[in-house]
């Protein structure tokens, strides 16, 4: 188990000082995160099962949302795709694959910062027309205006270490040797927190931020991520009128019932 305190090398001549609120943040509270995200989720699900939704305005305003709703939901799908890779996939792997680390860096960046972008502009317009079209701002609760602080909060500081990132260059600081190993550590629990502690300030604000995110989660409408129409996808098509002109016998079969067969004798 980690140490209150003490000294840890996380690289070849660099060595961080841990302190109380290093473990508390970084082994600690990433766990106490995902149990009120689990047992938020439980509870919701059994308790306010009808409240399990998006809440959807698009009947008061639909021209702003069509372009806003796709921006926001295909950027986020990038963003997360992208935080998969970049946190979940060891580095050696790629190396493995011979994919260079500049090759992975200068894409990471490219493709991060468009969805960055996009997640961020897709928001500032949701934002925008919940707070200038009437009805959709008289439907908007308390709940709903700490889910978008917290949620442009976390876009904004996620989108500051991309392009930090890109102006710093090769001297950037490489993720993947600090908060990806400290992220994939928390599943076999044995927190790295040394890893985490030796990353920036500023993927420390936007991790802190995320996992805000994630306490609130089970209490907004953000819950309706976990219940896409995903099957959508694959159902068959519905038939409500053929175009054949040639009538054809009914599709069904009535389903026999005592009363029904004595009539018919």
């Amino acid at each position: 188990m980690p140490a209150l305190n003490g000294t840890f090398a996380t690289e070849p001549g660099a060595a961080v000082v841990l302190n109380s609120w290093d473990t508390v943040l970084w082994g600690v509270l990433p766990y106490v995160m995902a149990v009120v995200l689990v047992g938020g989720l439980i509870w919701r699900y059994k308790y306010d099962q009808f409240g399990w939704t998006t809440r959807s305005s698009q009947l008061y305003e639909s021209r702003l949302l069509r372009i806003a709703s796709p921006l926001f939901h295909f950027g986020l799908l990038a963003v997360i795709a992208g935080h998969f890779f970049g946190l979940v996939i060891p580095m050696a792997w790629t190396q493995a694959v011979g994919m260079s680390q500049e090759f992975y860096h200068f894409n990471a960046l490219l493709v991060g910062g468009i969805a960055g972008v996009a997640t961020l502009g897709g928001i500032a317009l949701l934002i925008y027309r919940r707070r200038t079209t009437g009805p959709v701002f008289m439907a908007t609760t308390k709940n709903d205006k700490t889910m978008y602080v917290v949620l442009t909060a976390a876009i904004v500081f996620g989108l500051w270490t991309t392009l930090a990132s890109i102006f710093e260059g090769e001297h950037g600081h490489n993720y993947r040797e600090t908060v990806a190993p400290w992220f994939r550590s928390l599943f076999i629990f044995q927190p790295d927190i040394a890893a985490m502690a030796a990353a920036p300030f500023s993927f420390h604000l936007h991790t802190l931020v995320g996992m805000a995110l994630f306490v609130i989660w089970p209490f907004t409408r953000l819950v309706h991520a976990f219940t896409a129409p995903l099957h959508y996808l694959f159902r068959p098509y519905i038939v409500y009128r053929s175009r054949d002109r040639e009538t054809k016998g009914r599709g069904w079969s009535a389903v026999g019932t005592p009363d029904r067969d004595t009539r018919n004798r």
